[in-house]
């Protein structure tokens, strides 16, 4: 058990039962405030943007052209059936990097 809580766990079972209500409201405090904590830090999962070649041909300031001829040398596409999409995310790391 953590150390701050040593003296906790004391108060439990040294208090006089009239003040126990009191220590578990408060311990409630603590629970609540730490779940909340955990529940702000989760990132928020966002759906990927999947753009389609002429979207991303005027990002990337190429022509669709490119795009179709060197698909498989760049690390962001992706194949849908016979369709080329182009991950926004992919895309925007991949220029940050190689700049």
């Amino acid at each position: 058990m953590r150390a701050e809580l040593q003296n906790v766990l004391k108060a439990a079972t040294e208090l006089p039962s009239e003040q126990l209500p009191r220590l578990l409201g408060e311990l409630e405090e603590i629970r609540c405030t730490a779940i909340a904590r955990l529940s702000a830090s989760t990132p928020v999962q966002t759906q990927e943007q999947l753009l389609d070649v002429e979207a991303a041909s005027q990002r990337l300031g190429v022509s669709r052209d490119y795009l179709y001829r060197h698909h498989a040398e760049l690390p962001f596409t992706h194949r849908m059936g016979k369709a080329l999409r182009f991950s926004a995310s992919g895309m925007e790391k991949w220029l940050r990097t190689a700049k």
